[in-house]
């Protein structure tokens, strides 16, 4: 099995679930429909494949990206998705990037977005392809549309292309332009190709229907005029394709037999057809031809997916950059501590359906925990400290206590935690008035100093502003814990703690949700049958007016002196308060910075 796919270690992962995916995958295997073969269509039109050898695999997918931000949650559904049939049928799947608008994209994108998918545990090998890899093959396939009558430059302007564009209950109306010849159309087009034109001066459409009742039939644009420098192809261009004409020739040069893509491109999915048909037909391209299919993204709550807000909250400075652990791209789940495998057990839980739907955070959390709790080496901090004084403790005595490193995995054995007449504690486990049930440090109250002694406690210390400063207490020396009779004393409170001799100060950062509700910038979901994520605007009232003023909190906290020498990424469980991670960016030797990947419970679901 390839270690992509194997299930996080200890935790249960369920059987693949049946969808209507793998039905058509299994279907299609099965009358071999996508037999092996090499890269098709016209000899040379694909030069960057030229001398490719025939691909064995049995179906092929894709994971195409813009690189015009970092990947986020969302987006590790879809590499899972498509990485993980791959590996399921024998496949292969490539890593594309969708690169036609230049204004937009940057080298940095492309680097962060290499680096998350192959964190996530998935390699594409050789298969690294970019759209701009075929600019010359899709400006061929513009001309032999142009020829063919399939394809016209028009030259109203964006204002007026919109007004003769109907409506979803009115037909469009035709360009005055529409019916130039193909001579005329062919010699603009090549004078966009030359900069000789202002951008927006003409566009090129393809010729299909302005009556279609779908609207994305109406004579769509398929290039435009740009006159920007691109990131790999320099000054080349002074034309580029539109997205949605590109993406299916860049799925039927590389034979893609699946082209898995969410809901909002399903009403692209006839013009991905037409197109793709009309170049089959002239010989531009080999048959089969690739398949779209879509399936529902991912809609979770309490964050936001858009890219265009992702990037206002970089740019506003809300967070500290797209790689800020509050942030849900890949780059900031990473950095708070969240794993690939809790990614992976995730996109497994939630599976494929083809309705939108709604995810509740808490289930990623809870993937999360399921794989932390296996993996995460157990240390103590005291993150609210108060001091503990044990007044009948011997002042200069020391001696070590045995913690195991992880209570279900004794083979990872024990360590040693000094212990001390002075202890750091949680100052919320001592009250002077105690609440109902409550069972920890309270004037004449027993607990067990956990891995240590039983104490009793007799008072505390308070400064002039009535603070506690100190809390005391005197030990058993009859009751440590391992020893013969320890556990003579019954107790009910069970506290940590840490010698204040030997623990070591920290900067601790306490990150929670970034935003306070589950659907920022509205009191509910969408309406039925809008889908979620699509709309942009028009809120119900500001997003940002519903950032979580409590989405971080630093404090200096202190730590077992082993933790001092935590590698950056290295996860640990602090016992009682959650999952943390060494800071990949601030942590330094015998200086960590620690981020709270996610708390032992869900404290959101009350």
């Amino acid at each position: 099995m390839n270690e992509a796919r194997k299930p996080p270690s200890g935790a249960r992962r369920p059987p693949a679930q049946s969808n209507f995916i793998r039905t058509s995958i299994e279907a299609d295997l099965a009358s071999g429909k996508h037999a092996a073969r090499g890269w098709g269509g016209r000899p040379g039109a694909a030069a960057v494949h030229a001398g490719a050898a025939p691909d064995p695999a049995r179906i092929r997918t894709r994971f195409p990206p813009e690189p015009n931000g970092y990947l986020h949650i969302g987006h590790a559904k879809s590499i899972c998705l498509n990485f993980g049939l791959a590996l399921e049928y024998g496949g292969a799947c490539h890593m594309r990037f969708d690169d036609t608008n230049p204004e937009k994209e940057e080298q940095e994108y492309v680097d962060s977005i290499v680096e998350a998918v192959k964190w996530l545990g998935f390699d594409w090998g050789t298969r690294l392809y970019y759209a701009s890899d075929y600019f010359d093959f899709m400006y061929e396939a513009a001309e032999y549309l142009i020829g063919a009558k399939h394809a016209y430059v028009d030259s109203l302007s964006a204002e007026q292309m919109r007004a003769l564009r109907g409506t979803l209950t009115e037909p469009g109306k035709v360009s005055p332009y529409r019916d130039r010849t193909a001579d005329e159309n062919l010699k603009l087009f090549r004078q966009m190709r030359d900069g000789k034109f202002a951008e927006g001066e003409h566009v090129l459409r393809a010729k299909i229907d302005m009556a279609s009742p779908n609207i994305n039939l109406r004579d769509p644009a398929i290039y435009r005029v740009r006159k920007a420098a691109h990131h790999r192809t320099g000054d080349k261009w002074c034309v580029y394709p539109m997205y949605t004409y590109a993406h299916p020739i860049e799925d039927a040069l590389e034979r893609i037999t699946h082209s898995l893509c969410t809901l909002e491109f399903e009403d692209q999915r006839p013009f991905y057809d037409w197109l793709l048909e009309r170049l089959a037909d002239g010989g531009m391209l080999a048959r089969p031809l690739p398949q779209q299919i879509e399936f529902a993204r991912l809609n979770l709550t309490y964050v936001v997916l858009s890219k265009r807000k992702l990037i206002q909250l970089v740019a506003e400075g809300h967070v500290g950059g797209w790689d800020d652990p509050r942030m849900p791209t890949l780059a900031g789940a990473r950095r708070r501590g969240y794993t690939a495998e809790g990614f992976r057990l995730f996109a497994e839980r939630i599976g494929v359906a083809k309705a939108d739907s709604w995810i509740e955070y808490s289930m990623l959390e809870e993937c999360m925990r399921d794989v932390l709790n296996e993996s995460a080496q157990r240390r103590i901090a005291v993150l609210d400290p108060v001091r503990l004084v044990i007044d009948n403790y011997p002042a200069q005595r020391e001696e070590e206590c045995r913690a195991p490193n992880h209570p279900q995995k004794p083979e990872l054995g024990r360590r040693a935690v000094p212990f001390a007449r002075e202890l750091w504690i949680e100052r919320e486990d001592f009250t002077e008035s105690p609440p109902k049930g409550y069972f920890r440090l309270f004037p004449g109250n027993k607990v067990r100093l956990r891995y240590g002694y039983v104490v009793e406690c007799t008072g505390c210390e308070k400064n002039a502003q009535g603070h506690v400063i100190a809390v005391h207490c005197n030990y058993d020396p009859d009751t440590r814990s391992g020893t013969p009779g320890a556990d003579k004393v019954k107790v009910k409170g069970n506290i940590h703690w840490l010698s204040a001799r030997h623990a070591h100060p920290a900067e601790v950062r306490l990150y929670d949700r970034l935003f306070k509700v589950p659907y920022p910038g509205r009191s509910s979901p969408l309406p039925a049958g809008e889908r979620p994520g699509v709309r942009e605007d028009g809120d119900e009232h500001s997003w940002l007016g519903d950032l979580n003023p409590d989405s971080k909190r630093i404090i200096t906290a202190y730590l077992e002196s082993s933790l001092c020498d935590a590698a950056p990424e290295e996860r640990f469980q602090f016992e009682r308060h959650g999952y943390f991670v060494a800071d990949r960016v601030d942590s330094k030797r015998r200086a960590p910075v620690f981020n709270r990947a996610v708390t032992l419970r869900d404290s959101w679901t009350k």
